[in-house]
């Protein structure tokens, strides 16, 4: 997966078009992230007990991997990712514009 937990993305397509947040989740099965703040939607929900009240409830749906690009750290830009062998023999992502490792 070029996208983890935590990566900060920028969404790329959709209603909330230019909008920057940390992936709070990654749904490989449904090849979608679920960003903080991007992509929220209303609820109706039904009390619980005292556990949870009732009303409506905004919370935050899954996006499309294909809509969203990761932010490089050094750069500040949404960037392509690449992944690279080191020499240790694990695989690590880098950045294609500025070539620097965000592992």
């Amino acid at each position: 997966m070029k996208i983890r937990k935590n990566d900060t993305v920028l969404v790329i397509a959709g209603k909330d078009n230019g909008k920057k947040g940390k992936v709070r989740r990654v749904i490989p099965k449904k090849d979608s992230v679920i960003v903080e703040g991007v992509n929220m939607v209303k609820r109706h929900a039904r009390a619980r007990g005292a556990a949870r009240q009732a009303g409506i409830i905004e919370l935050e749906a899954p996006i499309g991997m294909s809509n969203v690009m990761l932010v490089c750290n050094k750069c500040n830009k949404p960037a392509r990712i690449g992944f690279r062998v080191m020499d240790d023999g694990r695989r690590a992502r880098f950045c294609r514009s500025c070539d620097e490792l965000i592992d």
